[in-house]
């Protein structure tokens, strides 16, 4: 069973807080280089870590921010795997968001879901159930959205309900190879 968080658990719960911050580290290498040296703050109505599972659960209105990045839901779990490494990270609520500034040039990444698992040893952020991913008027909408930290690739599935939408605006720099003026 959890146990609430006192000064027995307490360096393996920072260590499991630190965890979670992988989350964040591994997009940063992807987002702004100023957003790894900013502090971690995370809020939360409650934290419980089990030793013997490697689970550490945050509940209630659960906000986590690093620089640019804020990831909100109303819970987040983070499980180790037996090296007592970070393994998955899943934030679910009626809708999971983040957002991160990529570039210095581009506005916020935001994407929301109803469950946003990172798994830390493929790299994958999945986005399940009412997925949306935005930036600079450019979007993606599906059932569900997996993005690879890695390789960079999106793949996107939508249902009979819920088609795939992507919404790409006009360039004012680019014209299309043979387009006409």
């Amino acid at each position: 069973m959890y146990q609430v968080l006192n000064a027995k658990y307490r360096s393996t719960f920072l260590t499991q807080l630190l965890g979670v911050a992988l989350l964040v580290v591994s997009a940063s290498s992807f987002a702004l280089p100023s957003d790894r040296n900013q502090e971690l703050s995370l809020l939360a109505d409650r934290a419980t870590y089990n030793e013997k599972t490697g689970i550490t659960t945050y509940t209630g209105n659960v906000v986590i921010e690093q620089g640019t990045m804020k990831l909100q839901a109303d819970s987040i779990v983070a499980t180790l795997n037996s090296q007592r490494e970070i393994h998955t990270i899943t934030a679910k609520g009626q809708l999971a968001k983040f957002q991160q500034q990529m570039e210095v040039n581009k506005g916020l990444a935001r994407g929301e879901a109803q469950s946003i698992v990172y798994n830390a040893e493929t790299g994958i952020i999945t986005l399940t159930g009412n997925a949306y991913l935005y930036q600079n008027g450019s979007s993606i909408r599906g059932n569900s959205l997996k993005y690879s930290m890695n390789k960079g690739d999106v793949e996107a599935v939508g249902s009979a309900s819920n088609r795939v939408q992507i919404i790409i605006p006009p360039s004012s720099s680019k014209k299309m190879p043979g387009a006409r003026d």
